[in-house]
């Protein structure tokens, strides 16, 4: 079995954001030159989160609106991790809500999609460096 490892980083430049990372996917798989395995990919910081969905930009205000509902940036002071000094504390639960990681199958040196799923890194907390781990194992 082989290994593949990689790094993907962004500087969303607001407080949050959605970005397709289909593509930089594909290229790791791609240079990994597995045929037949599994891709890991997940978000290597606690207010970021990976997910699969459909591209499509009304879902992403949907979800945009949807995740303030659950979870508002303000008042700060309704979050007691906020006491700490940050203000983020709602980013820490709508990252929970959307996720840490998604696991796609590889089939013939290619992501093995459904109709419609692309991946995505979610923001919750930018204006900052983050990064996204790609990890591939197969054959």
């Amino acid at each position: 079995m082989k290994t593949y490892r990689e790094e993907l980083w962004f500087n969303v430049p607001s407080r949050r954001g959605f970005i397709n990372i289909t593509k930089s996917v594909e290229d790791c798989v791609k240079n990994s030159g597995i045929q037949e395995g599994l891709a890991l990919i997940n978000a290597m910081h606690i207010t970021a989160s990976v997910f699969i969905n459909d591209d499509e930009s009304g879902l992403h205000h949907d979800y945009e609106q949807w995740l303030e509902g659950l979870a508002p940036h303000e008042p700060i002071s309704r979050y007691q991790h906020n006491r700490t000094g940050e203000d983020n504390g709602d980013a820490h639960l709508k990252r929970q809500v959307m996720g840490r990681e998604v696991v796609v199958a590889i089939t013939k040196g290619k992501l093995d999609f459904g109709p419609w799923e692309q991946i995505f890194y979610g923001e919750f907390d930018g204006k900052r460096k983050k990064r996204v781990l790609v990890k591939i194992i197969g054959e």
